[in-house]
């Protein structure tokens, strides 16, 4: 009879690359977003880091279901094999895996030599030895997934103590065969591929965010553009280039950054220049003004009309002081040879002016 030797699928081809890749970029991609959604309180980042593994684990089985069932609709056959080699790979526990390679004899196929690895308990360890005789179990379409019975029929039992197996020929098949190192590097490429992917579309998110910690630390505003400094007794805002507090809503919005940790926090005095906001806070929280209570809409025009006859207008500077109890606006702007100025109610009426 003529033997020949069945070969273990190829691995490492397009389809195993491929899937290598897609996995290596939805772990780190999980990773990342979960673990960085985590440090900057972002709920999506959580979401997609648990929901992208969950959703890649549900199209990956449903992507192998057709394959799985055809491969648990094969009957696997029975046969003996001779223990070529055994040897203990490693484990301290009641289960020692095992490296058998063995030479199976089917009664109606060809013999074949395959390299397996299994567990084995300490117990029956003894009873495997080389040259001994065993009953195996594979199938037929994939022989390099043969096993070892453990407690074969009685009537197997009894043609494996009688038997006698000749060797066969190699190269054994191996069941875990090695993948090479182009299906690693491939998922190592994916992985980082994620965390990148993760990185730059959520850039605002874990950068650009407000990092408001109070006290006397620098925290950016609502503009990454702006900082803003608040301590007990004082509060700054101060534009980046191209940025004016005469920029519409710009004035209100520097002030609802000083005030917003407390509601009824006054102050004694508000000084407003062309891209820095300064605020005096009431020790005491009870004299003084409030400070998001000023005619912010009217401040451009008053800002204008004080610079009316000034040439070549270079400067200005709002001061809003209400340490007498009644809020008074005074607006002085400066130029070339001369200033002009006036000065305001808390609603923004004109009171009285003067020119250069």
């Amino acid at each position: 009879m003529t033997i020949t030797a069945a070969a273990p699928p190829t691995r490492g081809g397009p389809a195993d690359l491929a899937l290598g890749l897609v996995t290596g970029a939805v772990i780190g991609g999980s990773l990342t977003a979960f673990i960085s959604g985590c440090v900057v309180g972002e709920v999506s980042l959580i979401v997609l880091g648990l929901a992208l593994p969950s959703a890649y684990g549900l199209v990956f089985f449903l992507a192998t279901s057709p394959r799985r069932a055809r491969e648990a609709a094969v009957v696997p056959r029975t046969a003996l094999a001779l223990i070529e080699s055994l040897e203990a790979v490693g484990g301290e526990a009641s289960d020692v895996p095992v490296r058998f390679e063995l030479s199976v004899a089917p009664d109606d196929a060809p013999a074949f030599r395959v390299e397996i690895r299994q567990d084995v308990n300490l117990v029956e360890l003894a009873d495997y030895r080389p040259h001994g005789i065993v009953v195996v179990e594979y199938p037929p379409d994939r022989p390099w997934k043969t096993r070892i019975v453990r407690r074969p029929t009685p009537d197997w039992e009894e043609r494996a103590a009688g038997a006698r197996v000749d060797s066969a020929p190699g190269p054994a098949m191996r069941s875990d065969s090695p993948e090479g190192c182009a299906a690693g590097f491939l998922t190592l490429i994916g992985l980082l591929l994620g965390v990148t992917a993760v990185l730059v579309l959520f850039h605002a998110d874990l950068f650009d965010r407000d990092e408001g910690t109070g006290g006397a630390s620098p925290r950016p505003s609502a503009s990454s553009s702006s900082t803003t400094t608040v301590t007990s007794a004082t509060g700054t805002v101060t534009l980046g280039p191209g940025r004016s507090m005469l920029d519409p809503g710009q004035l209100r919005r520097a002030v609802e950054s000083l005030t917003r940790d407390a509601d009824k926090r006054r102050a004694l005095t508000l000084v407003v220049q062309e891209r820095l906001l300064t605020v005096v806070f009431s020790p005491g929280g009870t004299s003084g003004f409030d400070p998001r209570s000023l005619p912010y809409d009217r401040v451009p025009a008053l800002v204008d009309k004080a610079g009316t006859g000034v040439d070549s207008p270079r400067g200005w500077q709002l001061t809003a002081d209400g340490v007498t109890g009644r809020l008074t606006l005074r607006i002085v702007v400066t130029g070339d040879g001369g200033a002009g100025s006036l000065e305001a109610d808390a609603h923004g009426k004109v009171l009285r002016r003067s020119g250069s």
